[in-house]
């Protein structure tokens, strides 16, 4: 008898679980989850949690502000996609880490800046300057093309938007000095910096550090080959291009409301990539 009774709630107890977790895979296949960088990306991710909701599904937001989490996250499946990178970025994050990453749409754009620290000479005098910019091979390339382009320095022939350059694809300094520094901690450097330095910096950093486009010296040209190359892209692994969440996510960011927000609020930091 003991043994029956033993035997029928194993039975039981499986069939309860089992149930569990069909209810929560079930479930599953209505929320949408993503990792994002807290600015501008989940702030882009909040205008379209109701135009997805009245399609059936829930969006969970997963705040990740490191370039490394938001990947190993999407390969592992603890995702369903990420927005907080760049094509070029990717590429070299899959082919370092064995991942299995790819691109399902480009959302926005972030501009780099130019800015200067109590600067009054900057259209008269190209020379001379000590000037931080990101030392990551794709911002590291974007940053020098961005000095190239207001002539603080020249690059050697040949070199494209889409190589990872470094200083020493500099070809003329032009008698400026060129500090390498992590991304993220230039506002802080250059809020600290002696005045007439110069430094370039990521759109979300600037935004971050209540740093105002208005107040860049020069930009990246909107229309030239970094603004379609880095562009921000929603990101899933290979696979689920196609999947409906996909589509379903892509479908809610690619809208007018979304391009309107994205021009409004960011005061041109942040540009769609997409047309209204």
């Amino acid at each position: 008898m003991k043994k029956l009774i033993k035997t029928l709630l194993t039975a039981a107890l499986a069939a309860t679980l089992a149930f569990s977790f069909a209810s929560c895979g079930k479930g599953n296949e209505k929320t949408i989850t993503v990792g994002a960088s807290s600015t501008p990306h989940a702030q882009i991710l909040e205008q379209v949690r109701q135009a997805l909701k009245d399609e059936g599904y829930t969006l969970n937001i997963r705040i990740m502000d490191d370039y490394v989490t938001p990947n190993t996250a999407l390969e592992n499946g603890e995702l369903d996609a990420n927005y907080f990178q760049h094509e070029p970025y990717l590429d070299v994050f899959n082919a370092e880490n064995g991942t299995h990453i790819v691109t399902a749409e480009k959302i926005h754009y972030e501009p780099l800046g130019l800015y200067g620290k109590n600067v009054t000479d900057y259209a008269a005098n190209k020379s001379g300057k000590t000037i931080i910019i990101p030392s990551d091979g794709s911002n590291c390339t974007r940053a020098l093309f961005l000095l190239q382009q207001e002539g603080f320095i020249t690059l050697k022939d040949g070199v494209k938007a889409s190589d990872a350059l470094s200083d020493k694809d500099i070809a003329d300094k032009n008698g400026n000095t060129i500090t390498l520094a992590e991304a993220s901690t230039i506002p802080a450097q250059f809020k600290e910096a002696a005045a007439g330095t110069l430094a370039v910096i990521n759109g979300n950093y600037a935004l971050g550090a209540g740093i105002k486009i208005a107040d860049a010296l020069a930009t990246e040209s909107a229309t030239g080959e970094a603004a379609r190359l880095y562009a921000n892209i929603i990101a899933v692994k290979s696979g689920n291009e196609n999947s409906e969440k996909t589509k379903a996510l892509i479908k809610a960011l690619k809208t007018k409301a979304v391009y309107d927000y994205i021009v409004a609020t960011f005061g041109g930091a942040v540009l769609p990539s997409f047309t209204a």
